[in-house]
Parts: C-alpha cells; structure tokens; sequence
C-alpha cells in the first residue's frame, strides 16, 4: 500500500499544501491549506470505483493509469506552519 505526505507551506504569498512536490490552489490563511489539506487526505482513503485517473508527475508528464477503488493509500498531513 502506498503512503501519500500532504505538507502545509508557505506559497505564492500565500499557504498551499503539496504533494510530491505540486502545489495545491493557494489559500489566503494557514488554517484554510491545512483545512484542505485534512479534507484532501481524508478524501483520498475513501474507497471508491475503479475507474481511469489521470495526472501530471512532479517533472511535468501526463499519466493516464487505471485506479483499483479498493486500493486506497495510507494518508497523513504535516504541518510546519
């Protein structure tokens, strides 16, 4: 099972949180990207149907891959804000 790290930081002037390097839609206030964050996590551990995702990795590559709903990964949220 995979382990996805959402991390709260400073951006933009601004907070966001970031997965593997990319950046979230930026937040006026600490407390709005690590609400964002939690919900953004939470969300993720839900099972669901498998269906096709698609995604841009951190070095800008579009991936197209087929996404088991009962493969869900573990979450967590860091805060070093």
């Amino acid at each position: 099972m995979s382990h996805v790290i959402y991390k709260v930081v400073e951006h933009d002037g601004g907070w966001a949180y970031t997965v593997d390097g990319v950046f979230s839609e930026p937040f006026a206030t600490h407390a709005a990207a690590l609400a964002a964050a939690r919900r953004a996590a939470a969300e993720q551990r839900v099972p669901g149907r498998t269906e096709a995702i698609e995604y841009e990795t951190s070095d800008g590559q579009w991936r197209t891959e087929t996404a088991a709903g009962t493969d869900r990964p573990e979450t967590d949220v860091e805060d070093r804000g």
